[in-house]
Order: structure tokens, then sequence, then C-alpha cells
């Protein structure tokens, strides 16, 4: 029986492990999701992952983070990271100063520019995430992320 995923990608011959089909499938639903959010995103001028810098920011508060402390916490990596920020300093949604004790460390922290920028795509990203996956239904939502914590876990 050919599955739904092998018709998507045209794809004849079955795959040589579950392990395969999941992590080819995880890879297409990724992509299919982000696809969904790239309109939200491009209206505000804005790559996925400037947008979760700034959710990163504005939960660490006035202190800030440091390049390496807001690597750790981002969902997908970026290997140019200050580049990255160089674009949102130039857009005026961080700012960047250097530590009073340790001028090697660079503290970034959002601006109240950047702080409205994240308000704004509130409510059109939380419309987006109902309609790309709202009609799973809570307990199933809850499972799948359950599934997906527990495929994380090789990681550690």
């Amino acid at each position: 029986m050919t599955r739904r995923l092998q018709e998507e990608i045209k794809q004849t011959r079955p795959f040589a492990t579950i392990e395969e089909e999941v992590l080819v499938g995880l890879s297409r639903t990724a992509d299919a999701l982000q696809r969904g959010f790239a309109g939200v995103f491009k209206a505000a001028r804005l790559s996925p992952t400037q947008y979760n810098v700034l959710r990163i920011l504005r939960g660490a508060g006035g202190p800030g983070l440091s390049c390496g402390d807001i690597a750790d916490r981002m969902v997908t990596r970026d290997p140019d990271l200050t580049r990255l920020l160089d674009r949102l300093e130039a857009r005026h949604l961080v700012s960047r100063s250097r530590d009073g004790e340790d001028r090697r460390v660079v503290t970034t922290r959002i601006t109240q520019a950047g702080l409205t920028v994240l308000d704004e795509l509130a409510a059109p990203l939380a419309a987006e995430q109902r309609r790309l996956l709202g009609h799973m239904g809570d307990a199933r939502l809850r499972a799948l992320a359950d599934l997906l914590d527990e495929a994380r876990a090789s990681e550690e």
C-alpha cells in the first residue's frame, strides 16, 4: 500500500525503515507549516529566525541576553547570529551594548519597536496556527507535542 507521504513526494518504493519515513514526514510537515507562516512574517519583513530572536529577547526582559545565550534558546540554529542581529539592529528592533565589566560581552535587548512588531504579529500568527493545526483538536495536538518531546530526547 502506498502511503500519503510517498504519493506527495512521488516515491514509488517504500521507505527502507519506519524511522526514515517519520524523518521525511517531519521534514515535509515542517516545510509545509513554515510556508503557511511565510506570508505573516513577510508582511513584517522578518524571517522566522528573526521572529524567534525577538520572542527570545522579549522573554529575557530588561537585562537582555548575550549572543551565546540567544543561540542556546533558538528553535532553529542560525550559523550567523551576529549578522542576523545586525539586521534587527539596523531596523531598530533590538539594541546592543557592551558589558561594563567585561567588554567582550555584548548584550542584546529588544526595543519598543521590536515589542510593537511582536504585538502586531500576535493575532495573525494565532489565526494561522489555528488554520494549520486547529483541525487536529487539543487532545491530538497534546499527544503530538508529547511525541515530539520524546523524539528530541535522543539529543540529550
